[in-house]
């Protein structure tokens, strides 16, 4: 669909320099979505392997974020062997909704109730992240951390348009259970992509 340069917005790696490559393709139906273009892949126009690992080299960064839409929709193999052979750490925001493919440094999983993920996520995320759209999320992410591996870490995110709402009442169930950390969308505070 697209890919650009710029800071990571989220998780554990928020703040480091980050070539995203962003794929076509969503079967998951977030409702809060930010990004519901990306959700037919038909409509995006397909791009080489060799370039987009060229027009990722061209850059001082080596951390590659393959996100989407749901990039496991589609074998990742070969595009992450690329990256990896050019000298990049490759990074996945997926919602464990399609088996794993590709060679990843970093998985950051991100389950939704939308469509259930698959069990080989819990195993291999280094990261949790759920997003905080209302009360009952909590729970929610609880049973989800539960089942993640002890070096998994766990962030919750509120949900864009209920930031203000939800952060408040995340501030407090973070300060009780510290075994959470927040996650903000910082990217949307500096206004980058």
């Amino acid at each position: 669909m697209e890919a650009f340069y710029t800071l990571q917005g989220e998780g554990a790696h928020t703040g480091r320099a980050s070539y995203f490559i962003r794929l076509g393709g969503c079967d998951v139906g977030c409702v809060w979505c930010d990004v519901k273009d990306s959700w037919d892949a038909a409509i995006h126009p397909q791009i080489s392997i060799e370039k987009i690992t060229a027009a990722a080299a061209e850059l001082p960064s080596r951390m590659a974020v393959i996100t989407g839409g749901e990039p496991l929709m589609h074998n990742l193999n070969a595009l992450t062997n690329a990256l990896q052979n050019a000298g990049f750490k490759t990074h996945i925001e997926t919602s464990g909704t399609h088996p794993i493919s590709g060679n990843w440094d970093w998985i950051c999983f991100s389950p939704k109730k939308f469509k259930a993920p698959l069990e080989e996520f819990y195993a291999k995320a280094d990261e949790l992240k759920i997003i905080i759209y209302n009360k009952t999320d909590f729970d929610w992410a609880e049973a989800h951390a539960a089942k993640v591996n002890p070096n998994c870490k766990l962030f919750l995110q509120p949900e864009w348009s209920k930031e203000k709402e939800m952060l408040p009442l995340m501030i407090a169930y973070i300060k009780q259970h510290p075994q959470w950390q927040m996650c903000l969308q910082t990217h949307k505070y500096m206004g980058i992509e």
